[in-house]
């Protein structure tokens, strides 16, 4: 900054600016507040279905998110603004007071274009005596003035740097930067830039407290917007996918990699992390490096002999939310390359298998036992953290019935009397067709890491929300293309059973899909095809078009599984209590009754339930004497333990909140009287479930049919009961509501047994 510019500089313009935004911060924090208050409480209470329940009700959260971002974004600009100002005012006053301290000793400071100079305020004549005489105080004031400059350099340079940074994160919309002050900012790019700087290196040359250095930094910005742009941006992606190369490679650093291999699991998560965090942006930089990174996918990385671009960057994949645009050309690109490796899926794809002349030993991934030589194992986890990118990635055609090269030929008339080339999505090559690449554990144990992800990527893709958690009221109700990849599953189960069972590593995420999906699947069973019980079970967003024998082997197989039998039975528990008080609320307005004869709503809600418990209980009993020998105490066990994860969400906790929530009158899970039938139902469930799972697991078969048979009747019974009470329904009490809807239950159960018999024709004498 030059000495006129800060002495003659007036800052009426820029307190006007930091007025402005001020004023903007205090104004956004109001729309922030009655947006999250308003707009999105409100969006949650209302009473949405069809096309609203899917996009508006979705957009009306991302909108009131959208404030929550511009309030500190413009929060953030502020603090930056005014810290600039306050500290360009400082330094002018410093250099006022140099200047005045000068001309009190009779030193002038003369400034022009690119720097100053102080002399002696003598006449020209005898100035360079005075200017000698004077030296040591002329330098001292040219270094204190010189001082005062750089640090007004500094002040004003590290803030176009920060808001231009701030600036260039979204180009539509607002980033969700937030920072304190303008140092923040300022710090987190002086630290993206040293530790590029260390990550630029030959990893030859790394040491171990470089290692150290940028774990831990890592570590602590990984998820600050603006220093994970800088650091990506500045690191580029061949240097990126170079570096991860390195020293995942023992020959390449010894020392680094003996010394620190236990901490490589710690610096995959930081680097996938920040990576994740830089992808949201959308600077320019960032766009050329997400080009960049696909157009490496197929280039070898290190050496001619190296691993593949995606190999490499699909393990930095595993973790975070990366951007949905990013992550779908990716998936695309990686599509392509797997079909160019397999002829279209006809052969196995040897280049994505670890060790062997085609496939690479190094072993790319340090979390969890799989190597990572197979790039689609870290991509579908990457993908279980996005849920929208997921939904489109399965949803893409994999090849062309109409592709000369397609290998795949299948019944085409339904009748089996056909067989020709069909379209394959990629859901369908990769559940249906791959041929997944082997690898063992350290104890010589087939891994099956790369189809439990993706299990957890169609988690992700079908329920909307990441993998592993459980929704929110702010979850979206199902959309068209959710429903239709759940569809695809469920025929797939249908057709194929073993797909499942076979897999029973896939078998907790397909039961949590599943336990989402229990309005849809209870309209199944109904075989009602004329739309009436669209009122008894009531679909917010999109309803998934099922049938009664597709819905029955999705039950009986993930039934034999107790994780994916937990995550049913619990959920389908807490949503017939939770449709027992919504049909016997006597406020639910007349076009949402299924009928006006309530009790016969309530009967045919218990028969349903029923079958879906039924059909779970002959799965278990099919895993328990069947030739997998499960644990009958494993089930009560897996049951009990939901207890934990439910804690304070009953109902929205739970795979159907979120669609019931969306139902008439605001949904019975957001009302006091549901949670307390769902809340003592469950808590009774729990409990019996733990007494259990101690037992000894000596009954027959038959006794566990008839034991469960009466159970569930039980909670059915006393659902209704609760339901029928907290309502004050007298008129149906004085009908016996509880004990006609404990008797439609075991209706239900024993239609369950009567729709497997084919299924499981070995459980037939126990039954």
């Amino acid at each position: 900054m030059d000495l006129d510019a800060l002495r003659t500089a007036d800052f009426s313009l820029l307190d006007d600016a930091v007025e402005d935004w001020s004023t903007m911060v205090g104004d956004l924090e109001t729309l922030m507040d009655a947006a999250e208050k308003g707009l999105r409480g409100a969006a949650n209470a209302a009473n949405w279905a069809g096309y609203n329940a899917t996009v508006s009700k979705e957009f009306i959260g991302k909108t009131s998110g959208e404030f929550a971002d511009a309030h500190s974004h413009a929060s953030s600009i502020h603090k930056i603004l005014r810290d600039t100002r306050d500290e360009l005012k400082k330094y002018k006053g410093q250099l006022d007071d140099a200047i005045e301290r000068g001309r009190q000793r009779h030193l002038t400071v003369i400034g022009y274009e690119g720097g100053f100079t102080v002399t002696t305020d003598v006449p020209p004549e005898g100035r360079a005596k005075q200017d000698q005489d004077k030296k040591g105080e002329i330098t001292a004031l040219r270094d204190d003035i010189q001082k005062i400059l750089d640090h007004a350099t500094e002040s004003d340079s590290s803030a176009g740097k920060v808001l231009n940074a701030i600036a260039d994160q979204s180009k539509l919309g607002f980033s969700d930067v937030d920072y304190a002050d303008r140092d923040e900012a300022a710090d987190a790019l002086k630290k993206a830039d040293e530790l590029a700087k260390i990550v630029k290196k030959d990893p030859a040359d790394l040491t171990i407290a470089e290692f150290d250095r940028l774990n831990a930094g890592l570590k602590d910005f990984g998820d600050d917007p603006l220093f994970a742009e800088r650091f990506a941006a500045d690191l580029g992606p061949r240097k990126t996918l170079e570096f991860w190369t390195g020293v995942t490679n023992r020959y390449t650093n010894s020392d680094v990699f003996r010394d620190r291999l236990d901490q490589l699991d710690d610096m995959q998560r930081n680097l996938g992390l920040t990576l994740a965090t830089a992808s949201q942006s959308d600077s320019a930089s960032m766009t050329e490096w997400k080009n960049n990174v696909i157009e490496l996918g197929e280039k070898r990385i290190g050496s001619p002999t190296g691993p593949m671009g995606f190999q490499v960057m699909s393990n930095l994949m595993r973790v975070g939310d990366y951007d949905d645009a990013f992550l779908n050309r990716y998936g695309t690109a990686l599509m392509a390359t797997e079909r160019a490796l397999t002829d279209n899926g006809s052969r196995p794809n040897l280049a994505w298998r670890h060790g062997g002349a085609a496939g690479t030993t190094q072993d790319l991934n340090r979390i969890g036992e799989d190597s990572g030589a197979d790039p689609l194992t870290g991509f579908l986890k990457g993908l279980s953290n996005s849920p929208d990118a997921a939904t489109q990635f399965f949803n893409q055609e994999y090849v062309s019935k109409d592709d000369p090269n397609n290998p795949f030929e299948r019944d085409s008339d339904d009748e089996n009397t056909y067989k020709g080339k069909v379209t394959l999505s990629n859901f369908q090559y990769l559940f249906e067709e791959r041929d997944w690449p082997e690898e063992m554990d350290s104890r010589g144990k087939a891994l099956h890491t790369g189809q439990n992800n993706l299990a957890l990527a169609l988690e992700a893709a079908t329920t909307g929300h990441p993998a592993g958690e459980l929704p929110t009221v702010d979850t979206p109700a199902h959309n068209r293309e959710q429903t239709r990849l759940f569809e695809s599953l469920v025929s797939s189960i249908s057709d194929s059973p073993g797909r499942l069972t076979d897999n029973g590593y896939m078998s907790d995420s397909v039961g949590q899909i599943t336990s989402e999906y229990l309005p849809d699947i209870n309209r199944a069973l109904t075989d009602d095809s004329d739309g009436d019980t669209d009122k008894l079970f009531p679909v917010a967003g999109s309803s998934a078009t099922l049938n009664h024998r597709d819905v029955t082997a999705l039950l009986l197989s993930v039934g034999q599984d107790p994780e994916g039998y937990s995550a049913v039975e619990v959920a389908n528990k807490a949503y017939m209590a939770n449709l027992m008080d919504y049909h016997m609320n006597p406020d639910l307005p007349a076009d949402a009754r299924y009928s006006k004869d309530t009790q016969f709503a309530i009967e045919q809600l218990a028969h349903g339930s029923g079958e879906v418990s039924g059909t779970l209980a002959i799965g278990r009993q099919e895993a328990v004497a069947g030739p997998a020998k499960e644990s009958d105490g494993a089930y009560d066990a897996s049951v009990a333990q939901w207890k934990n994860a439910i804690s304070g969400g009953i109902g929205t906790g739970i795979g159907v909140g979120v669609t019931f929530i969306a139902s008439p009158i605001g949904g019975a899970v957001a009302g006091g009287a549901a949670g307390t039938v769902s809340s003592m139902i469950l808590e009774s469930l729990f409990q019996n479930a733990q007494g259990s799972a101690l037992d000894d697991a000596g009954a027959v078969i038959g006794e566990k049919w008839e034991s469960g048979l009466d159970t569930n009747a039980a909670y059915t019974e006393r659902a209704a009961e609760l339901a029928a009470k907290a309502h004050d329904r007298t008129d149906l009490q004085d009908k016996s509501i509880d004990e006609r809807a404990r008797s439609a239950a075991q209706d239900g159960f024993r239609a369950a047994g009567t729709n497997t018999e084919y299924m499981a024709p070995h459980l037939k004498t126990d039954i």
